[in-house]
């Protein structure tokens, strides 16, 4: 539980707070000083800190992550320079889901009815084969579907539905993804052949 004053104390407990003390020394002199073909390297660093990573993840030197213990990313997903992950809460990108530069991911927000501001964090789910495009914000609780995409410098508040094109401040489901080669077949008879 968070503390539910934040005028008279920090959000989070003195544990995480070294913890992430700690994980920023290491991302300062390991993490982003490190060439880019080295994606393994940083997965290694991430998994030493928590974070479950599957294999074959690209995540670019200039990807900033604020506590890597509540990070899940699937396999094959890729996370581009100057992305934001600011996984207060738990933030999972699905296999094969691309995160474009400049991304920002914001799994924590405040109450602002409440005279205390307390801190509220919500998990961030990006679906599989899903696109986050250049510089998105995306608001805590929200999940974009399997294989959706999100315009560049979209504002998603609200959860977005899988397979389609999504854009837009606020960001609004616009049109069905049709990927190369589709026929008119019904994605469900796809998925389960």
């Amino acid at each position: 539980m968070h503390n539910q004053n934040t005028i008279t104390g920090p959000s989070f407990s003195l544990k995480n707070r070294l913890a992430r003390m700690v994980w920023g020394i290491v991302e300062t002199l390991f993490f982003r000083p490190s060439p880019r073909p080295l994606h393994s390297w940083r997965s290694f660093l991430l998994r030493l800190f928590g974070a479950k990573v599957g294999r074959g993840v690209h995540v670019y030197p200039g990807v900033k992550v604020w506590a890597p213990w509540n990070l899940v990313l699937g396999e094959e997903c890729g996370i581009g320079n100057g992305a934001i992950l600011y996984c207060q809460g738990q933030i999972t990108i699905g296999k094969r889901a691309v995160i474009s530069q400049g991304v920002h991911l914001c799994a924590g927000t405040h109450d602002y009815t409440h005279p205390g501001f307390p801190l509220i964090t919500k998990p961030i789910v990006i679906g599989e084969m899903a696109w986050v495009a250049a510089e998105a914000f995306v608001h805590a609780g929200v999940k974009i579907g399997d294989g959706a995409v999100v315009g560049a410098r979209s504002v998603v508040t609200k959860s977005m539905p899988e397979w389609m094109v999504c854009a837009g401040h606020p960001c609004k489901p616009i049109k069905a993804r049709r990927m190369a080669g589709e026929d008119s077949i019904d994605r469900e008879v796809l998925v389960l052949n």
